[in-house]
């Protein structure tokens, strides 16, 4: 008893130390019991005997851990369950709540984890019936957490299982199990309703949310998105469902119960709302339920029962929400108390517009009901009335009001964001409200010129009055007010294509006209007068980014390509209002306001960047580009310099730099003249110049880190805009041979400062990417050559550099970073089909080898584990290595055996990533290994080579490299969910062909871990699998396997 007193103890520090040496002493004591099988009969002992819970704690979660993590004999798995089950029954009332939520997790995963393997674990809901036949509290209670956690543990994908097995488990449960639970957690409701204990009724009704709320049919979606849709209830739920006192109990639950259990009631009668429709015996059931939700929301609805809770008031908004998701309108308004009910939603929408502040989350839910109800109108047959006429308006109305409200009172709250500096809190605000908007157009856009109109004058006199902080203060809640008038009429108009809207096109385009004259006469108001003393302003940007959103779905809707003959009415009537008269004088109003912004805004980067993502979506339509280019303010920026846009000069807005140099590469390659491009690249000629004649002393100074890193970002803003031949031969011939040294030099200078070498390189990733065949060269010119020569120093100049620097702690930023871009550069011009690379050897030139060695030492220098943990560095990693097996496999043949061993167990590792893309890239490395031993070791005719031979030497070293993979491959096809088994399958051929014991002894291990009942069958498709393969590694016979495959992993996952 004296050693339990001490493990006692050391289980309570573990639990309850504040020293973290002393956690982590008493943790490294205890692993043992969770890590060793041979201790699971000690976890018992302390179970039986301890009267510390936190012993028992110990005990509980270590066999929770060796049950997950350990493959465990079928009758210990039943003895630790028939143990833990009658150890709750005798011991659980005693137990602290913590110990009892374990012992109650153990139980279910070994339940989960042994389903298939014997009836005693799938008879699970008759055993826990024996709790609640009891009759006591305490083993009612413990029943039903027993019942809770087993829905949830089969509902949710557990570490320690592979998913395809999860989710066979939770088929079956599903369909053995789950109703008669349901009917428990229905039945207990029932016998709880008068129970004085909210903590029986709070489980209760936790059990039917949790059966309610099961993944049916392995969608895995998240419940709060429209993709929610319906809920999939197996048609053998009809009856329960059907029966009106299902329904009931959970509106008579919310009305007993105070918060937070109504809030679960309602969470119910959200998830029966989305039964499928499809699930009921006919229309009039159909009906019935519905006409019953009707009547309880409206009971809700006018009580006001429960709803000053914010919880409860969200779930009602949800449940309102899901009516016209699951149900047409025509099948609303036949229900007889429909306009009653819609009246009552009406008026707790209006409320809930008021309540702002309180209530903003449940109003995306009552917006999107609102706008769903709007659209089906055009659709609504018969003479009964929608009765949405009169209520829309006043919706309307309400969220302009409410949204001017959070203006005037400002955000107070450091946790509360204004929706207008988020975009996706944005899109939600106004992703609904169009709708209601087109409904009624005209009256819509009467009201909101209305209420714009006294802004855009009030603007006006006081832009041109601005004396007092007051005057300041009172034109920051106008332009606050303007911001949202402008995002909500730019959200009108990326609607116009809608169908379903009433009126004609025409009609709604004449008003649109109207509205975006409005935004535009604002234009005038806000960029004259004393503008300068506003860009500062917080509010002055959230209005600049209002009108920048405005003008881009305007593009998109009548200035963009498909829209340059349809839209007539419009330009009539902004010709009559404004003068714009054509597609063009409206593309220079919205230049101007480019121009202006990027000459104004010097440091606010989300400013600067959504206007120049503005600018690149007009440069890179093919109609909208030419237009541009007749535009003498676009002739004006493409031939700026620093001081016309002053942001360029400004570091925090550095990488804006290759957005707008992109944009204008644009438009400077869409005329075809060498002297035009060499003109608009004169001032960053200036600055090569500049730095090519700065000396090596003065070359560390801020100003001319500050000019590299800028002209960096320039030029591969300017190199990602060729993507042509022609036009990359212009950048190349500007900058080879007379300016490329300035990159070895600045790498020379800066390889200890990556805020310089990141750009650098990645303009370097840049111009060597060969995307759409732009590096093509004449047949008898050596750029190709020449350019990988370039590549080749650059690389071998940072590499051995940044390898000789000592490690700082931000081991990312400092080393990986540069890397990772240096390998992608490196990836990048091996596999351009630019370079001749069997050249440098034949002339003896080291530009290829020594890029390669440089390259491999770097990849070497980073311990594998970071490799996977950062996710660009990974894909980097492997992208060189598929790239190096693929091109130069005798390179990777002649490395020492470690070398070679540590590469190709990382493919290994590679080939287990969740990243599909890296694990084909993998999967390709590997095969072109395995190709390589097939073809000139196993299949070979001819003396092997010397590359062979090294090959030869480091398989006999490791025999187990190729059975290892070969492995790894089939559990990732036969037991993961893979969306690139064609990428899996190619490999897997070349190394069966390689050595059939390989594949017969794999037979034999993935048989053996099968179920014995099972292997028969499955020894026969393992056979089918070589069925009419030859032994080839020929294009037709790979393409015979790999259908064989997909029929073997079928037949092999049915049982």
């Amino acid at each position: 008893m004296e050693s339990l007193a001490q493990l006692d103890a050391l289980c309570e520090r573990l639990y309850n130390s504040q020293d973290s040496a002393e956690r982590a002493h008493a943790e490294s004591m205890l692993k043992c019991f969770s890590l060793n099988t041979d201790y699971i009969s000690q976890c018992q002992y302390i179970l039986d005997n301890s009267p510390s819970p936190y012993a028992l704690m110990m005990a509980s979660s270590s066999l929770l851990k060796q049950v997950t993590e350990h493959t465990l004999s079928l009758q210990l798995r039943l003895d630790i369950r028939n143990y833990v089950i009658t150890y709750l029954a005798n011991r659980g009332r005693d137990l602290q709540t913590f110990v009892a939520g374990s012992l109650i997790q153990l139980f279910c995963r070994i339940t989960k984890f042994s389903w298939f393997d014997d009836d005693r674990f799938r008879d699970v809901v008759k055993e826990l019936m024996s709790f609640l036949n009891q009759g006591t509290p305490d083993h009612y209670s413990i029943g039903l957490k027993l019942l809770n956690q087993l829905v949830s543990e089969m509902n949710q994908p557990t570490s320690g299982l592979p998913l395809t097995q999860h989710r066979r488990a939770a088929c079956s449960f599903r369909d053995q199990s789950l109703y008669h639970i349901f009917q428990i957690s229905l039945t207990s409701l029932r016998h709880l309703k008068d129970d004085v204990s909210s903590m029986l009724k709070e489980l209760a009704l936790s059990l039917s949310l949790k059966c309610l709320s099961f993944d049916f049919i392995g969608t895995s979606l998240d419940e709060s998105s429209d993709e929610f849709g319906t809920v999939q209830i197996p048609s053998a739920w009809r009856a329960l469902l059907e029966d009106p006192s299902t329904l009931q109990i959970f509106f008579d639950y919310y009305g007993i119960t105070e918060p937070p259990l109504s809030k679960e009631a309602l969470g119910c009668l959200v998830r029966l709302a989305s039964v499928r429709r499809s699930l009921f015996t006919d229309d009039a059931a159909r009906s019935r339920f519905l006409a019953h939700l009707m009547s309880g929301t409206k009971e809700i609805l006018q009580k006001g029962q429960g709803l000053s809770d914010h919880d409860n008031y969200h779930e009602c908004c949800r449940l309102l929400g899901r009516f016209k998701v699951n149900y047409q309108l025509s099948e609303l308004v036949n229900i007889e108390i429909y306009s009653e009910w819609i009246r009552l939603v009406a008026e707790f929408t209006e409320k809930s517009l008021q309540s702002w502040q309180w209530a903003s989350g449940g109003v995306y839910y009552l917006l999107g009901l609102w706008s769903r109800l709007v659209t089906s109108v055009p659709y609504l047959k018969g003479d009964t009335p929608s009765l949405l006429d009169e209520s829309v308006p006043t919706i309307i109305e309400g969220f302009i009001s409410s949204r001017f409200d959070s203006v005037q009172a400002g955000f107070p709250d450091e946790l509360s964001e204004n929706p207008l500096d988020n975009v996706e809190v944005l899109q939600d605000h106004l992703e609904s409200f169009p709708y209601l908007c087109r409904f009624q157009y005209q009256r819509s856009s009467l009201y909101i010129i209305k209420v714009m109109e006294p802004l855009c004058r009030h603007t006006q006199y006081k832009w041109a009055r601005l004396q007092s902080p007051g005057d300041s203060n009172e034109l920051c809640i106008v332009e606050g007010q303007l911001a949202w008038i402008v995002h909500i009429i730019a959200a009108i108009l990326k609607m116009r294509q809608v169908t379903g809207c009433s009126g004609n096109a025409e009609s709604q385009e004449f008003i649109d006209a109207e509205l975006a004259a409005r935004v535009l006469q604002l234009i005038n108001v806000t960029d004259s007068g004393l503008h300068c003393q506003r860009y500062s302003e917080k509010s002055k940007q959230r209005l600049d980014c209002a009108i920048i959103t405005f003008f881009q779905h305007f593009r998109k809707s009548y200035v963009g390509d498909q829209a340059m003959l349809s839209s007539k009415q419009l330009y009539s009537r902004l010709s009559e209002l404004l003068g714009l008269h054509d597609h063009l004088v409206l593309l220079n109003v919205i230049v101007g306001k480019i121009a202006t912004n990027l000459k104004c805004y010097t440091e606010n980067e989300e400013v600067i960047e959504h206007t120049l993502n503005l600018f690149f979506e007009l440069a890179s339509g093919y109609m909208t580009g030419k237009l541009l280019l007749k535009l003498d303010t676009v002739k004006f920026i493409i031939g700026i310099t620093l001081e016309h846009f002053p942001f360029l000069e400004e570091y925090r807005c550095s990488r804006s730099r290759t957005t707008f140099y992109y944009t204008l590469g644009w438009l400077i390659f869409m005329e075809d003249s060498p002297v035009k491009f060499k003109a608009a690249m004169d001032p960053l000629f200036q600055v090569l110049v500049s730095l090519e004649s700065t000396p090596d002393s003065a070359f560390r100074t801020d100003a001319v880190k500050y000019a590299l890193i800028g002209l960096m970002r320039d030029l591969r803003g300017i190199a990602m805009a060729t993507n042509s031949r022609r036009t990359y031969g212009l950048l190349f011939d500007w900058l080879y041979p007379s300016h490329i040294s300035l990159l070895l030099k600045g790498i020379a200078h800066f390889t200890d400062a990556p805020e310089v070498t990141t750009p650098l390189l990645k303009f370097m990733a840049e111009f060597v990417f060969n995307k759409a065949q732009r590096l093509t060269f004449d047949s008898s010119s050596p750029n190709g050559i020449l350019l990988f020569r370039e590549v080749s120093k650059l690389i071998v100049a940072y590499g051995t550099r940044i390898l000789s620097l000592p490690i700082s702690s931000d081991i990312y930023a400092s080393r990986y970073k540069g890397m990772w871009i240096s390998l992608t550069i490196l990836s990048k011009a091996l596999a351009g089909n630019y370079v001749n690379f069997g050249v440098f050897e034949l002339y003896g030139d080291r530009a290829l080898a020594d890029a390669l060695d440089i390259a491999l030492k770097m990849a070497l220098s980073i311990p594998l584990p970071d490799i996977l943990a950062f996710r660009k560095l990974m894909r980097a990693y492997f992208a060189f290595m598929e790239v190096l097996f693929n091109n130069h496999l005798v390179f990777v043949l002649n490395l020492d055996q470690t070398t070679f061993m540590h590469i190709v167990g990382s493919l290994e590792s590679g080939l287990k990533s969740l990243d599909a893309g890296v694990s084909s890239q993998c999967a390709s490395a590997v095969d072109n290994l395995a190709t390589y031993y097939f073809n000139h070791i196993t299949a070979a005719d001819s003396p092997p080579s010397s590359a062979a031979m090294n090959l030869a030497r480091h398989i006999a070293e490791c025999p187990n490299l190729f059975p290892e993979i070969l492995r790894t491959l089939f559990e990732i096809v036969l037991f993961e969910d893979c969306g690139n088994q064609w990428s899996l399958s190619r490999p897997m051929l070349s190394l069966i062909l390689i050595s059939e014991q390989i594949f017969s002894d794999l037979k034999v291990q993935i048989l053996a871990s099968q179920p014995p009942d099972q292997q028969q069958r499955l020894s026969v498709t393992f056979d089918k699998l070589m069925s009419d393969v030859s032994r080839s590694l020929e294009s037709k016979n790979r393409d015979k396997f790999t259908q064989n495959l997909t029929i073997f992993r079928h037949e092999f996952r049915t049982k």
